[in-house]
């Protein structure tokens, strides 16, 4: 079970936007991914609860903030609901999307749990629903992944496979690279891992 810390921050001028305290797990129906939120000040910022079923799809999320919270799962395409921790100001929402997408690293080793390119095939277009701090306010973008290559690093404890994948924002043509060793992010846009105590689990 990786257990671990990211640091985040803004990946165009580099502004520190805090902490992510994260574990994670495989399982016989999916994958689970569990997170605690802190600002640069060391105050709480929120958390993330994902879990995903056999082939990636979301089967529940729960993201908080400290003045939203969001809830949604894959439902008709996703859907969600939107609300202040006190659920007066509720707001349901659904969109014909594959999955959801935010400022978690969670997200990336999602997306690429759900299309599983392979390796030199033609990149892979997918619609998701994007949450982003601090509001959580629904974003729908279209994206297009690929599996650049697969490499086998040795560790101490045995090889570790690398998928080093391109992924393409479909609206505005940019384009960055995310490395993922089974569930746990090494390197992404605005995400640097810096600390993980135990290795990362493999998916089946």
């Amino acid at each position: 079970m990786p257990r671990g810390r990211y640091s985040l921050h803004d990946p165009h001028d580099r502004t520190p936007l805090g902490d992510e305290h994260f574990q994670c797990a495989t399982g016989p129906s999916g994958w689970r991914y569990v997170s605690q939120l802190t600002a640069p000040s060391g105050d709480r910022a929120g958390s993330v609860d994902l879990t995903l079923d056999g082939l990636g799809r979301p089967l529940r999320l729960e993201l908080t903030t400290p003045h939203w919270q969001v809830r949604g799962a894959a439902l008709d395409g996703v859907t969600w609901v939107r609300a202040d921790p006190a659920g007066e100001q509720a707001q349901e929402g659904n969109a014909p999307a594959h999955a959801f997408t935010g400022a978690s690293p969670a997200f990336l080793v999602a997306t690429a749990r759900l299309l599983r390119p392979a390796p030199g095939a033609p990149a892979t277009r997918v619609r998701l629903v994007a949450f982003a701090p601090p509001v959580l306010a629904p974003r729908t973008l279209d994206q297009a992944w690929a599996l650049v290559d697969s490499e086998a690093h040795a560790t101490d404890s045995g090889p570790l496979t690398v998928d080093h994948y391109r992924v393409d924002d479909l609206e505005t043509g940019e384009r960055h690279s995310v490395h993922i060793a089974g569930d746990v992010v090494l390197a992404a846009p605005g995400i640097e891992l810096e600390d993980l105590e135990s290795p990362p689990s493999t998916f089946d």
